[in-house]
């Protein structure tokens, strides 16, 4: 059974017009468009799915009045891949390309829709164009030829720049198995953990709910589509 992520199911992405999202990732990067519905359980919320592949699909979402919210370089954004913004939010993004071809086919790709492409350029351990996109976002392309190789590129210098000890490293570099009983009981809320963004009595009554009351009144399962008759 695994116990770690084997890659992004989808990547969700705000939107001030979701309709100009939509354009931008279907027609420039050759995303089809698989699904646009009404957010689960958001009034107003519109969410989008765009299919990379079968497995992953790139989300965009709408929610009223955003776009009256300020975009800020060096806080809510970072503008390029070398710029700050502010902590826990997304600095740059790279897609995949499985080839060099690939990915210069990709640049090709989004050059001739007018937007301008910078490389590519060669790190070691991948090859990347690099790009802007809706709503000042910071893009990537990028394809590797070989998987990343921790004793070539785990420098220890950067570990001590990073706080990192020996033993930690150890234990980064090779994550030790989850081996306890299954299913585990929601932890009691503690102040020094992540938490998400909800009013408290809300949050801490939502973890008090058992599992399968939770999944049982909050899912929704059937498309927005009825099937063909």
């Amino acid at each position: 059974m695994g116990q770690q992520p084997t890659g992004v199911h989808h990547l969700a992405f705000m939107a001030g017009d979701i309709k100009k999202h939509i354009a931008f990732f279907s027609q420039v990067m050759g995303c089809p468009l698989v699904a646009l519905f009404d957010m689960h359980g958001v009034p107003g919320g519109l969410h989008a799915f765009l299919r990379m592949n079968d497995h992953s699909y790139f989300s965009i979402v709408q929610l009223p009045n955003v776009d009256e919210i300020p975009i800020e370089i060096g806080k809510t954004h970072a503008g390029n891949g070398a710029l700050p913004s502010a902590p826990g939010t997304l600095q740059h993004l790279a897609f995949r390309a499985d080839s060099e071809a690939d990915l210069l086919a990709m640049r090709d790709r989004i050059r001739s829709h007018g937007v301008n492409v910078i490389g590519p350029i060669d790190h070691g351990m991948c090859l990347s164009i690099y790009f802007a996109g809706p709503d000042q976002m910071t893009l990537e392309v990028a394809c590797s030829s070989a998987a990343i190789d921790p004793a070539r590129w785990i420098d220890p210098a950067t570990l001590a720049k990073a706080g990192i000890n020996a033993e930690e490293a150890a234990r980064f570099v090779a994550p030790q198995p989850y081996t306890g009983p299954s299913p585990v009981a929601q932890p009691p809320h503690a102040a020094d953990k992540p938490h998400l963004a909800y009013p408290e009595d809300q949050y801490r009554a939502m973890l008090a709910v058992p599992d399968e009351v939770l999944t049982g009144s909050a899912s929704y399962t059937e498309p927005p589509v009825p099937p063909p008759v």
